[in-house]
């Protein structure tokens, strides 16, 4: 006898998001302190850089620089999501004292700040049947730009939250983030068979990295203290204005790419790589810029990561079913089909033209009458 799964198909919960809450669990009961803690910042100092070297091996730049030619998609992806989300997350100021407090604002706004993420961007454009290339390019624009991008603008919006534009604080993105990333791009060319061949287990390795930035951080804040700014009360508002913000992105991505001139399966791409969050930039980007704060600037991206998995799943699945999805795929079956009846080989193919010792070739002999 078949089980019925736990939840319906349309509504994914993402079994890595599990994991994370997992170990802000285990942070809650067994934090680290003294010299175990000690160990385990220093050890998620050493996995940052080994993320952003990875980020920065796996980017091709020839890829990227072939996507330029659509420019005019990728920066309306860029002005979504590094100008549209900054500003909706300054505009959420006012939200407090009453809705959030300061520290969870702060992470609400450094959300708002984090490149868009690839893979599901990806796969999302895909379901839609949207223009699947540009939604690759897009999200490596993003990734490659948030380098840069996000810290800039953390440190300008966010003030003395991430300690300003310190000099100790430059140095840190500098070697942490920026340097592990140009050197990854530097080698690329001799390690990328590497990452290759053995992707599965490297994939293991980035979500065993991030896994340690998470306890680190959530184990300095269960130190501090500083939970007992979180109720559930709070949590559920957090939740609340997160999903006001999915909403306006995800609705301001789809009509303005419309306003714009861009046809249907660019607006797919724009709509779901203009509306993300990377998780797994944003964790490692906030353990360099917050320090012992970085546990209530990660919460909200965290749970936002997952409204976005589920929210998109079933817009994805609901684009594909629009007539102008609907037709396309029709038109690309029926064009599979006549290339397939006019194949070599085929019994009911037409006699193949002969080549010319050039490369061309010439037309049949005609059939007698």
């Amino acid at each position: 006898m078949n089980r019925r799964p736990l939840l319906p198909s349309w509504l994914p919960v993402d079994g890595y998001v599990l994991a994370l809450l997992g170990t802000v669990g285990l942070a809650a009961l067994l934090p680290a302190s003294g010299a175990a803690a000690t160990a385990a910042e220093s050890a998620a100092t050493g996995v940052v850089a080994l993320l952003f070297f990875l980020y920065g091996a796996r980017l091709s730049t020839r890829e990227a620089l072939d996507g330029l030619r659509h420019w005019r998609l990728h920066l309306t992806v860029l002005g979504a999501t590094f100008l549209v989300f900054p500003l909706l997350g300054l505009a959420a100021r006012g939200l407090v004292p009453g809705i959030l407090n300061p520290q969870l604002y702060s992470g609400f706004l450094f959300l708002c700040l984090v490149p868009s993420t690839i893979q599901s961007s990806i796969a999302f454009t895909s379901i839609a049947r949207g223009n699947v290339p540009a939604a690759i390019c897009a999200g490596s624009f993003s990734s490659l730009a948030g380098i840069v991008l996000t810290p800039l603008l953390a440190a300008a919006l966010l003030g003395g939250s991430t300690g300003g534009l310190s000099a100790d604080g430059v140095l840190r993105i500098v070697l942490q983030l920026l340097a592990p990333f140009l050197l990854g791009q530097v080698l690329r060319r001799w390690v990328a068979g590497f990452l290759v061949r053995h992707k599965k287990v490297l994939g293991y390795v980035d979500r065993g990295s991030i896994l340690l930035v998470v306890y680190t951080a959530f184990s300095q804040g269960m130190v501090a203290g500083i939970w007992h700014l979180v109720t559930p009360g709070r949590l559920a508002l957090l939740l609340a204005a997160e999903a006001v913000l999915l909403a306006l992105m995800l609705v301001l991505t789809w009509y303005g790419a419309g306003r714009l001139g861009f046809g249907r399966a660019d607006r797919i791409a724009i709509q779901f790589a203009g509306s993300k969050k990377s998780l797994a930039a944003g964790l490692p980007m906030a353990s360099v810029l917050f320090g012992a704060h970085a546990s209530l600037a990660v919460l909200p991206l965290m749970l936002f990561h997952q409204m976005q998995l589920m929210v998109c799943a079933v817009l994805a699945k609901r684009r594909a079913r629009d007539p102008e999805a609907v037709e396309a795929q029709a038109a690309d079956g029926a064009d599979a089909d006549a290339r397939a009846r006019t194949a070599p080989g085929r019994p009911d193919a037409g006699p193949v033209p002969a080549p010319l010792p050039g490369g061309d070739r010439i037309a049949p002999p005609a059939p007698p009458r």
